[in-house]
């Protein structure tokens, strides 16, 4: 039986990182995506692990509740985040989704960034995220794109990540 229209929430989640040379050339963190690691001479730089990708499907979700946003609940300021599994952020947004009484009908993940290439660890990362929101990866979808070498993410300086998420009540 279809839900009202009235009852699904939608949530958007954007996050970017600037992208640096790994010790000891820069100081570039271990490139982690969606919580795999790639092998991968650059990484993000960020207060965190840099995981762009759990940060936007943690905004996504939180935005989907009204809830205050990742760098309120978590911020760059407080040295208990400092290089924190990103894991631990959605979880936690999973949590306050489950509290407010709605579940995650999709989630759709948008990559971008020219390296590393994510077509062979999709359905790790897929797997990652499905787990910690506790559905079905058929639920979650995850692409990755280029900038065609355009601008500071087509030269390889930083990447970018966009999520919708769609919530239902949980009637369950």
């Amino acid at each position: 039986m279809p839900l009202p229209s009235e009852e699904l929430r939608i949530g958007h989640g954007f996050d970017l990182h600037r992208l640096e040379p790994r010790p000891p050339a820069g100081k570039g963190k271990p490139f982690v995506l969606a919580g795999v690691n790639f092998d991968h001479d650059h990484g993000p730089i960020g207060h965190s692990d840099g995981d762009a990708a759990l940060h936007a499907v943690t905004d996504a979700l939180l935005g989907a509740i009204g809830a205050p946003d990742i760098g309120q609940l978590f911020p760059d300021t407080d040295p208990a985040f400092k290089d924190k599994n990103s894991m631990a952020f959605l979880q936690h947004a999973s949590e306050l989704v489950a509290e407010a009484g709605m579940r995650v009908l999709n989630l759709d993940v948008t990559v971008i960034c020219e390296h590393p290439r994510l077509s062979g660890r999709k359905d790790e990362m897929i797997a990652n995220i499905a787990q910690a929101l506790e559905i079905e990866a058929d639920r979650v979808n995850l692409k990755g794109k280029t900038h065609e070498k355009v601008d500071a993410i087509g030269a390889g300086h930083a990447i970018e990540v966009h999520a919708v998420v769609l919530l239902a009540p949980d009637t369950v």
